[in-house]
């Protein structure tokens, strides 16, 4: 780095703004089909609810905020998603600048966020939820570490936003602040900024914030959180020690996917000075180590205790994002140089970014070749052009929240149901023609309507089991006459 770069960063921000500009185009020339995330929100941007279930609201909350004004469309979903990474990258690299002296070691930090695959890949494959754990966590991060090295109103406001909307993304955020406050109140120096007027601020926002919610999860409880608990206790009728043992060596694994990566970059780019950098240490680092010890802690008691077995690495979002900055401060503290590090570093930065976005698009465009598909080569779009030509649904009534979503995209005046989310079910009387549909993949499973789908008729609206067809559809990125099924049937379809 030169001097000058050394002393301005926003380089760094600008190479982001453009990089997540570039995701944006990728996604969109990839495929037109929506992930499971990505159809889970345009599914529920039908409505607008204080909870809608397993998660939280605030993704919920946003999207449906930019489809009221740029309507439903996979840009939308794209744009809102790498706007908030960029902002998140940004408070990152904003923290990072306040504890860092080394420039560039602060462009290390920041764009060492990218060696992380849950960060890097994951969050753009399709992660929705999780997206906003992490731009929850680098706000009250910036306001938390701003309030311990410069504390004002702003600062302390700030920490208190992240908090609001950290346990409005996801529940297990929860430990972050938590960490934080613990890890602030072991150090005589620090304990004061806890002691402060101002966190009554913090406290007062993130209340503020998650109140609509907190009267929603009080009568809903079981609902909100009943699907991530049996997700995390599914141990099977294994003993308290087998469950205890799974639980920590998922642990062990899910951080060792999680960190594994940055660790392996950080010893190729500083090599044999990372080791004793390592035992080095600052007011800083030893902040962190706390705040990653309480964190571990607190897995540990609920796997002992709350009965986990299986700990997902999308989990540790809320902690383990400070890694790279943590190994930056322990480089700095070291007093190393850092001009050759930053040169090493460079050409590894460019084959994620490069080797990102193409390894998203081969994924779903090399089934041409492969024969294998994933979601996004579902042919969804063409089986509903393919149906409206039949007659023009005035409601439909989908097999899940997948295929829901994804009708919701091309089709977004008419209502749109799912039989897997009951929480969503207008008045559908005078709606006619009604259509369903239901996902066949296999050839030779049953093309009959669904049982679910036959009892939800006759439960809600009366109606008889309609005769079901079958329509084949080509795939996207289709090898040869490869083609994905649908069944469908219509309830009083006109001629």
């Amino acid at each position: 780095m030169t001097e000058s770069s050394r002393r301005n960063i926003s380089w760094i921000f600008a190479l982001l703004a453009a990089y997540f500009a570039l995701q944006v185009g990728v996604r969109l020339a990839t495929s037109h089909s929506l992930d499971l995330d990505e159809a889970e929100q345009a599914f529920r941007s039908q409505w607008l609810a204080a909870g809608y279930g397993p998660q939280p609201p605030f993704y919920n909350w946003l999207q449906y905020t930019v489809f009221q004004f740029a309507g439903v469309s996979l840009t939308a979903l794209s744009i809102v998603k790498n706007l908030l990474l960029f902002i998140s990258y940004l408070l990152y690299g904003l923290t990072a600048r306040l504890v860092l002296r080394d420039k560039a070691l602060v462009a290390i930090a920041t764009l060492g966020l990218l060696t992380i695959p849950q960060m890097a890949f994951e969050m753009q494959r399709d992660l929705t939820h999780t997206v906003a754990v992490f731009f929850s966590a680098s706000i009250f991060f910036y306001g938390f570490i701003r309030s311990l090295k410069q504390p004002s109103l702003a600062s302390y406001l700030i920490a208190g936003i992240g908090i609001g909307f950290g346990l409005l993304a996801k529940y297990n955020f929860a430990i972050l602040p938590a960490a934080a406050l613990i890890a602030a109140l072991s150090d005589a120096r620090l304990r004061l900024r806890i002691f402060d007027w101002r966190l009554v601020l913090t406290a007062v926002v993130a209340l503020i914030i998650t109140l609509p919610h907190l009267f929603w999860l009080k009568d809903n409880l079981d609902f909100a959180t009943a699907r991530t608990l049996e997700k995390m206790t599914a141990s099977g009728d294994a003993s308290y020690l087998t469950q205890v043992a799974m639980g920590i060596s998922s642990l062990a694994l899910a951080t060792i996917s999680f960190a594994g990566l940055t660790v392996a970059v950080f010893a190729l780019v500083f090599g044999k000075s990372l080791r004793p950098a390592l035992g080095s240490g600052s007011e800083w680092t030893r902040l962190l180590e706390r705040m990653l010890l309480v964190f571990l802690a607190g897995i540990l008691l609920l796997i002992v205790f709350g009965g986990a077995a299986g700990i997902k690495d999308r989990w540790l979002v809320p902690m383990l994002f400070i890694l790279p900055l943590y190994f930056c401060l322990k480089i700095e503290a070291a007093g190393g140089t850092t001009d050759r590090a930053f040169r090493r570093f460079i050409p590894i930065l460019a084959v994620i970014m490069i080797g990102v976005p193409a390894a998203l698009y081969g994924s779903v465009a090399t089934a041409r070749f492969t024969g294998h598909y994933e979601r996004l080569n579902r042919p969804y779009a063409g089986m509903l052009e393919t149906l409206r030509k039949q007659a023009e649904p005035a409601a439909i009534l989908a097999g899940d929240s997948l295929l829901a979503g994804n009708l919701r995209q091309d089709i977004p005046s008419v209502p749109v149901l799912s039989i897997d989310y009951p929480g969503f079910n207008p008045d559908l009387t005078s709606r006619r023609p009604l259509l369903l549909v239901w996902l066949l993949p296999q050839k030779g499973e049953s093309e009959a309507l669904p049982p679910a789908m036959a009892q939800w008729l006759q439960v809600n609206l009366g109606v008889s089991a309609p005769q079901a067809s079958v329509i084949d559809v080509p795939y996207l990125y289709g090898r040869g006459d490869d083609s994905y099924r649908f069944g469908y049937a219509w309830v009083n379809q006109p001629g």
